[in-house]
């Protein structure tokens, strides 16, 4: 069936390039096939908008078109590209995805193997809450030399035969051609028939280095420090970046959470009832911790400025002391006395149980006589 290429976008004859682009746009978000499962109609929209925009695009095609209708596209003037221009090169185009499905695995300069590469380094909690110099051996890879890390002897490489040399292979699913990776030369565009001896084909050498690393105060579990130039030799003159990823230690009496420090502290019980004055350590001394008669378990108390060093400025977090009420697990017969003895001076005030529980008695028992 014949179909004007105008019509089928909605557009004039004399639309300009931009117009023609936001009509196929829209037309092509509300035809795609995933947005309509298995209907045929969308489909065939959806190729015939295709097919529309990839002439009218052109303003070759478009010239040819517009004078000898599609006769004259398929008679020497410039056919269909299906296997040329894709619908995945048009969308890369219009939708701004240039590695769309892989397709720009040929367009970037192809390398044996990561220019970057990532190592982890552990810390002590005092060596990231004040800061450290830290003197680390890397290992890193290193184009070989005597195959200019192509991993083939003496460099010769052939041209490989299932990409022709792109490094990218086209693959059709549904009504889409699209462009991967060449799984055979894995992107190069070229295979080895006889390997380096020296890198046994593996393109690289293996060299080590040592760094001296600067650690800042405050650093914490997660941060990464990036070292630009200190990756792998990919070429000559060219090497990429070194990721260090940072682990911390824990600390057996400091809780680290963002730049405050938590700190557990056991108080014994009479502390608690007669109220009372200890000091507590900080990362740069100690401070009072005064506690008021009848202080909670688990109360915290908070001491501004005393925890870690924020990594990007001089600010400083909290330091925060909180309390865990601690009993004798034994008493003599002189202390049981004198806690009895305690006791009976506090009346019927020692036995808070007591209005409760008869409380509670006489409330059980109404119930019962219903």
């Amino acid at each position: 069936m014949s179909y004007d290429y105008y019509e089928i976008l909605g557009v004039s004859r004399d639309a300009d390039n931009e117009t023609i682009k936001k009509s196929f746009r829209k037309l092509a978000l509300k035809y795609h096939p995933d947005r309509n499962p298995d209907d045929k109609d969308a489909e065939e929209n959806f190729k015939k908008i295709n097919e529309a925009y990839e002439v009218l695009s052109d303003p070759k095609k478009r010239s040819i078109y517009d004078r000898y209708g599609k006769e004259g596209l398929q008679n020497g003037g410039g056919g269909f590209s299906r296997n040329g221009t894709s619908f995945t090169d048009i969308f890369a185009d219009l939708f701004g995805f240039d590695d769309l499905f892989g397709g720009g695995a040929n367009k970037a300069e192809h390398y044996a193997f990561e220019k970057d590469f990532a190592i982890r380094l552990k810390l002590s909690f005092k060596e990231a809450v004040f800061g450290c110099q830290k003197t680390i051996r890397i290992t890193y890879k290193s184009f070989c030399k005597d195959c200019n890390g192509s991993g083939a002897k003496d460099g010769k490489t052939t041209e490989c035969s299932q990409c022709g040399g792109r490094g990218s292979v086209f693959v059709k699913q549904s009504i889409f051609q699209m462009q991967t990776t060449c799984p055979v030369c894995g992107g190069s565009g070229t295979i080895i028939k006889e390997k380096c001896k020296t890198c046994n084909g593996n393109c690289y050498q293996e060299k080590q280095e040592e760094l001296q690393i600067d650690i800042k105060a405050g650093i914490d579990n997660g941060n990464k420090l990036i070292y630009r130039g200190k990756g792998n030799e990919v070429k000559e003159g060219l090497r990429g970046d070194l990721y260090i990823q940072i682990t911390v230690d824990d600390d057996k009496h400091f809780v680290r959470h963002g730049n405050d420090l938590y700190l557990e502290v056991p108080v014994f019980f009479t502390t608690i009832v007669l109220g009372g004055k200890i000091e507590i350590p900080t990362l740069t001394g100690k401070v009072d911790l005064n506690i008021p008669p009848s202080t909670p378990n688990g109360h915290q108390f908070v001491f501004p400025n005393e925890g870690v060093k924020d990594l990007n400025s001089n600010r400083k977090g909290r330091l925060i002391a909180q309390i865990n009420i601690t009993y004798p697990k034994s008493l003599t017969d002189e202390q049981k006395k004198i806690a009895l003895k305690l006791q009976e001076s506090f009346g019927d005030n020692s036995k808070p149980y007591k209005g409760f529980i008869d409380e509670c008695f006489d409330k059980v028992k109404s119930w019962l006589k219903k």
